[in-house]
């Protein structure tokens, strides 16, 4: 009896850039902290939230009344974060702190560069530390540092809603726009059943799990059938070739994606699987892909898996046999 592959292992990253364009409340909140000034917003009822928004949380009502407010502030509680990550405000420990700044009714999150979490406390008075080079963003704020030695309960500090000077809004070449970087790293186990479909993969060999109730061949694998709730062990060759079912028309270049648009990404069953998987179609103009087209797959070498899928030259398949399979 041949033993199984060893179960792989591998790190992951998952990375998607998001950009924004800002309207007038958070376009001069953001160019306020590059010019080192803190800006809130007023409500009807006199609260003064920050960060700021343009549209009461409680009335829904419109808001533009901009006050600015002190940079200094109280903790209204805190948690410890012994062992920072990538991208994180600071690179040693440090606590992540809710800080109401003076003058204002709602609290900033943001990290207290501090000794320890013997040191942090709830109440305690803080300043913002500002970045050394500053563009519009949150990250202007490096950080806040503690602040005098008496807590807020002891020395009164600003009242909630005093304080807070009007005003304008208004800065030379305002920030217009944010990209807001989002990543996530981790390290991803396939289990059984697609470490041996990756396997066979690398010998360019493409091999489902047939599930034992509904008979259907699941490619890639599960490991069991999330139809039947079964486990699922017969392995079934399927493929190479399949038939296009559906498609899209992708107009949109990708960052790191050596692919010119317009490309067209589509649902392929392959012959014998219960059920299509993706791919991209390749040695054809992008407008004369269509439902049914026959295809086949194309490695690279030393690839793992197709670079694309082309046409095969086969007559295109009727309807009728992957009409169950879109």
């Amino acid at each position: 009896m041949t033993a199984a592959p060893e179960t792989l292992r591998a790190p992951f990253v998952v990375e998607f850039p998001f950009t924004r364009s800002l309207g007038p409340v958070q376009s001069a909140f953001l160019t306020g902290l590059r010019e080192r000034v803190l800006l809130g917003v007023r409500t009807e009822t006199g609260r003064v939230l920050v960060p700021p928004v343009e549209y009461d949380p409680e009335t829904a009502a419109e808001l533009r009344d901009l006050v600015e407010l002190a940079p200094t502030g109280t903790v209204t509680t805190w948690a410890w974060n012994p062992e920072p990550r990538r991208g994180q405000p600071l690179t040693t420990p440090f606590a992540w702190v809710l800080v109401r700044p003076d003058g204002a009714d709602t609290a900033l999150l943001h990290a207290l560069d501090a000794p320890g979490p013997e040191s942090v406390r709830t109440g305690m008075r803080v300043r913002i530390r500002w970045a050394a080079e500053r563009q519009g963003a949150i990250t202007d704020i490096a950080c806040f540092e503690p602040y005098g030695n008496a807590d807020a309960g002891e020395e009164g500090g600003a009242a909630a809603g005093t304080g807070a000077r009007p005003h304008d809004g208004v800065f030379d070449q305002p920030v217009t726009g944010i990209v807001t970087p989002a990543r996530l790293d981790y390290t991803y186990t396939p289990g059984r059943a697609q470490t041996a479909w990756l396997h066979d993969l690398a010998e360019r060999r493409t091999v489902g799990e047939r599930c034992p109730s509904c008979a259907k061949v699941y490619v890639p694998p599960r490991g069991a059938c999330p139809t039947c709730g079964v486990a699922t062990t017969e392995r079934v060759e399927v493929g190479p070739r399949g038939t296009v079912t559906t498609f899209c028309i992708v107009n949109i270049k990708a960052k790191n994606l050596d692919i010119e648009v317009p490309y067209v990404y589509a649902h392929i069953a392959l012959d014998g699987a219960g059920l299509a998987l993706h791919g991209r179609i390749g040695g054809i103009p992008y407008d004369q892909v269509r439902m049914g087209l026959r295809v086949e797959p194309v490695w690279t070498e030393g690839g793992r898996y197709p670079d694309h899928y082309r046409p095969s030259g086969e007559p295109d398949a009727d309807y009728g046999t992957y009409k169950e399979l879109l």
